[in-house]
């Protein structure tokens, strides 16, 4: 779907309003009337612009996966330990949610609502910054740096406990972005037990639904 005329400074603003329209009242409660009001402008200027909600959603996935993966790129060029690249990777999601919450929003909520030919390049961008986070832990793991034997499900542990923080962040709290960043840093690279952690027996479960037994692989939904 291209864009219609119109520069970037009011497609900027198109996307602000509309974000923060979304995180506040929701994407589906949100109308085409509601944005254009929120701007102080009529609903055919709006649509001079943007063709619909749905397109917003484009250029709000678009912008955030495109910086997110560009930021990635970069350091990755400039050989960055990969710790350090875990750690930034979380730094990156938390200052956009501490600066941008309700584009963050619709970028994991709303991105299913893109369909077609435009779903598909949304879900390729997504996979491939998804698959370089992938690359720096498996390329940890093999280097020795990381003990991740499984480097997709680590990575699918490292996105949970960032991109779930859009659910319970509020910005201006006790901690800001930057520390929140290097706490889930932390407990993803050292975990919370102290000492070597050997597979999970609970013995006498009242709540287990049958004998106890240790965690495998096959255990692990996927």
């Amino acid at each position: 779907m291209k864009a219609p005329p119109g520069g970037t400074a009011r497609r900027a603003e198109i996307i602000s309003v509309a974000a923060r329209l979304f995180d506040e009242h929701g994407y589906h409660s949100t109308t085409m009337d509601d944005i254009a009001a929120a701007m102080g402008i009529r609903k055919p200027t709006l649509y001079h612009h943007v063709q619909s909600k749905t397109q917003i959603v484009v250029w709000i996935h678009d912008e955030l996966v495109n910086e997110l993966t560009d930021r990635l790129e970069a350091r990755l060029a400039a050989e960055m330990p990969r710790p350090a690249l875990l750690h930034l990777v979380l730094e990156d999601i938390l200052e956009i949610l501490e600066t941008r919450p309700g584009h963050l929003r619709v970028y994991f909520e709303h991105h299913r609502e893109l369909q077609g030919e435009e779903g598909e390049l949304a879900r390729a961008k997504r996979d491939r910054y998804t698959d370089l986070v992938r690359s720096v832990i498996a390329q940890g793991h093999a280097a020795g740096e990381f003990h991740a034997p499984d480097p997709m499900l680590s990575t699918f542990a490292f996105f949970g406990m960032s991109n779930w923080a859009y659910q319970w962040y509020q910005p201006g709290g006790a901690l800001g972005h930057r520390e929140i960043a290097l706490y889930l840093w932390k407990t993803y690279m050292n975990g919370v037990a102290v000492g070597p952690v050997a597979a999970p027996v609970h013995p006498a479960d009242p709540a287990a639904p049958g004998p106890a037994a240790a965690l495998s692989r096959s255990d692990v939904p996927g």
